[in-house]
């Protein structure tokens, strides 16, 4: 029986972190599902779903060697596989604001208020280091509709964070 699996990888980026752990996997003869891989900083993280006969540990002890060799940290948990269940987003929101502590608490706190479903959300520092400037943009899906997450976040404008909602237009077919 083939079981499920979430492979989380991080550590310094550099070229050829992907090409080995693919090749590692292919050659454990695990079948890759859904993958997020990005440099975050100096950093390379990867999570990457990964199907075959083998357990977690297992999995974890075959790429010990390539994660000593790239000086990479790997984890492995069980889960359930779950491809082709895509859910779209119907909503982007941008915010942009002096960089502080609490924004991201703030901002999601009140999104999940109103039953936002976050399906994925990328920030970064901008400016210069005398005034960072927060970046995030989120994507989800609005149980309420736009207007409601437009009032949920209004207290953020209210402290001078520039707040943007957009609907996302999504053809499929």
């Amino acid at each position: 029986m083939e079981n499920w699996f979430m492979l989380t990888v991080v550590g310094k980026d550099r070229p050829g972190i992907v090409a080995r752990l693919a090749r590692e996997l292919f050659a454990a003869g695990a079948y890759l599902g859904e993958a997020s891989m990005l440099r975050l900083g100096e950093n390379f993280t990867v999570m990457l779903m990964v199907r075959g006969e083998f357990t977690a540990d297992a999995l974890g002890e075959r790429l010990a060697g390539v994660a000593n060799e790239l000086e990479l940290r790997v984890h492995v948990d069980a889960i359930e596989g779950g491809l082709h269940r895509h859910v779209l987003p119907d909503v982007r929101v941008n915010i942009h604001g002096a960089d502080r502590a609490g924004i991201v608490a703030e901002a999601t706190e009140a999104l999940a208020s109103i039953g936002f479903n976050i399906l994925s959300l990328d920030s970064d520092v901008a400016g210069i280091h005398a005034a960072p400037l927060y970046v995030m943009q989120i994507e989800g899906v609005a149980a309420d509709g736009v207007e409601a997450i437009e009032a949920a976040l209004e207290p953020l404008r209210e402290r001078g964070i520039d707040v943007r909602v957009e609907t996302i237009e999504t053809l499929v077919g």
